[in-house]
């Protein structure tokens, strides 16, 4: 029988990209938007905190398990900005780009040694709203912030990520290998690893 768990995100690139990394599983991820359900305010000052607040909130509204997680960039020129605010960056409702540009002009004249960053995830798993043993894994991905955005694959802050390994942008690579290496990859193969059949 395949299991049904909320994913407590609306973000289509991430419910995409997390889908494909489940396929093959026993499982069946629904974006919490199917329920109705009203994102979490993003109260905590950490990763971790985040995505248990969005988590207990998923699973609250829906009596479904519910994995969350709390990603974003950190730059070390920049003391770890934008970090938990990746996604407001430029303001509460900026797009993408607005973010990504607001990256790159608070980076202007910094040398390419400088521009060192890292895509950071928590993820969490919650059986229920009350659950006293989340599971949580994090994800680390090193690279350093490009002059200018290539690429048009992935999102986010994807096409000014460089990923010293291959050589090119996040949004550069093919997905199946950008799964391979990403923050929110390495942090979902270690909570599907973690989940097992007792946790589920």
């Amino acid at each position: 029988m395949t299991k049904q768990i909320v994913l407590a995100s609306s973000n289509p690139g991430k419910v995409r990209e997390i889908n494909q990394m489940l396929a093959g599983l026993n499982l069946t991820v629904v974006p919490q938007s199917d329920f109705k359900v009203i994102d979490a305010e993003e109260t905590g000052l950490t990763f971790v905190e985040n995505a248990l607040l969005k988590a207990r909130n998923a699973t609250r509204h829906t009596g479904l398990p519910a994995i969350a997680d709390d990603s974003g960039i950190e730059v070390d020129y920049l003391n770890g900005a934008p970090g938990i605010y990746s996604a407001r960056y430029a303001g509460k409702s900026a797009t993408d780009d607005q973010n990504l540009r607001k990256l790159l002009d608070d980076l202007a004249g910094i040398p390419e040694a400088e521009r060192t960053a890292r895509f950071q995830c928590l993820m969490v798993y919650l059986r229920h709203e009350f659950d006293p043993t989340p599971i949580i894994c994090q994800g680390t991905w090193e690279g350093h912030i490009l002059l200018e955005p290539r690429g048009a694959n992935g999102f986010g802050y994807d096409p000014i990520f460089f990923v010293p390994t291959h050589n090119c942008s996040s949004a550069e690579l093919p997905s199946e290998v950008k799964n391979k290496l990403s923050h929110r990859g390495q942090a979902l193969r270690a909570l599907v690893s973690a989940l097992g059949h007792t946790h589920l």
